[in-house]
């Protein structure tokens, strides 16, 4: 248990009606839901919170027939489409991974996943415990090609009297992120694609510094070079930064932001979590380490604060970890479990004397957390 005095899971996948799903009617397979995760989070004008849930559709039987299917959107750009499955012979895959499939050949990676996924606006009261209303009529679904294999792992961010959503959105064209905004927070319109790589979390920060916005940025490659021997940086994944006159356009900083510690596996591999919001410290932000395990790994939540001035400046953080995966939370879930060791914090929203904390838990169901603010304290 985290000893939290809140720390439970308020959205499951046997919560979601996937008779209004965006796929429905579209396939002549059963789909389930994977997973309900991953959720971005934000406050209401009317004070009510906004959870922004992954909803990853998959196929009960993708493999049949000697072959293993992913379902992709085809359609107009920005328009009306329709969903279908594509097959592949069965010799060519690799299926140990449950969410995903490699193809072989080809001299470099090529994946495919064995679900789709969209993103459904669940709001909860101001405490984040009780679910107020799901909108399945303001659900998030691909509408362009760049979109085909789905849209993954919202992070809303309120700067000004502005909502933005980035997104990861998925395709053979690339693995992009996307860029939503709103005037409300629950009202969403697709601004454009901002980042042209793989990138999996882009975080806006909650506030501009100097004039510009700023984000958190996480590229990935298969390639990284070496520290000098004896630093206290490991090489790998890291949290790097961005700035923006506009939200669209984005410069990479010069400077370097986060970077994994040599002195632990517990954060060989890291990235953002909650878009980092301003405290009378700096800015706290929450990010994920990965401790290299088995093909997943095991995810937990920790967090650093920020110079108000110069992101790129890490005042402090907290080296063990703040969020934990729960077996306690997912006993319940336990016939729906097909990963262990996994928390994804994703979205953060300050109330009173603590914060609101949404995760994912176990890529399955969304996770809301009370952590108070003396927790940060220096």
């Amino acid at each position: 248990m985290s000893g939290f005095p809140v720390d439970r899971l308020v959205f499951v996948p046997d919560d979601v009606d996937l008779s209004r799903s965006p796929l429905a009617g579209h396939l002549d397979a059963e789909t389930y839901v994977l997973g309900a995760f991953n959720p971005g989070l934000t406050r209401l004008p009317g004070g009510n919170l906004l959870m922004m849930v992954r909803v990853a559709e998959a196929l009960r039987e993708p493999i049949r027939d000697g072959h293993v299917h992913a379902i992709r959107w085809e359609g107009e750009e920005g328009g009306h489409g329709r969903y279908v499955l594509d097959a592949w012979p069965l010799e060519h895959a690799d299926t140990t991974d449950p969410r995903k499939f490699m193809l072989r050949g080809g001299g470099w990676r090529i994946m495919a996943l064995t679900s789709l996924s969209w993103l459904l606006p669940v709001e909860l009261d101001a405490e984040g415990l009780n679910v107020v209303a799901v909108h399945y009529d303001r659900a998030i679904a691909p509408q362009r090609s760049l979109q085909c294999y789905g849209i993954e792992d919202a992070r809303i961010s309120k700067v000004g009297e502005d909502w933005l959503m980035t997104t990861c959105s998925v395709s053979p064209e690339r693995h992009s992120t996307t860029l939503y905004s709103s005037k409300n927070g629950l009202d969403w319109q697709f601004e454009d694609i901002v980042l042209d790589h793989q990138n999996k979390d882009m975080l806006i920060f909650e506030g501009l510094i100097g004039g510009h916005y700023w984000a958190q940025t996480r590229p990935l490659g298969d390639l990284y070079f070496a520290y000098p021997p004896g630093s206290e940086w490991r090489s790998g994944p890291s949290i790097n930064l961005a700035l923006s006159p506009d939200a669209r356009f984005w410069k990479p900083c010069g400077r370097p932001g986060i970077r994994p510690h040599s002195a632990t596996v517990a954060t060989a591999r890291m990235g953002g979590g909650a878009p980092p919001i301003l405290t009378d410290q700096g800015w706290l932000t929450l990010w994920h380490g990965v401790e290299p395990k088995e093909i997943v790994g095991i995810y937990r939540t920790y967090w650093s604060i920020l110079d108000r001035d110069d992101p790129s400046r890490v005042l402090r953080t907290g080296h063990s970890p703040l969020l934990e995966a729960d077996p306690d939370l997912t006993l319940p879930l336990e016939h729906q479990m097909y990963l262990r060791d996994v928390v994804f914090t994703t979205g953060i929203a300050a109330h009173g004397e603590h914060y609101i904390v949404a995760s994912g838990e176990a890529d399955l169901a969304c996770r809301i957390t009370h952590i108070p603010h003396a927790v940060f304290a220096p």
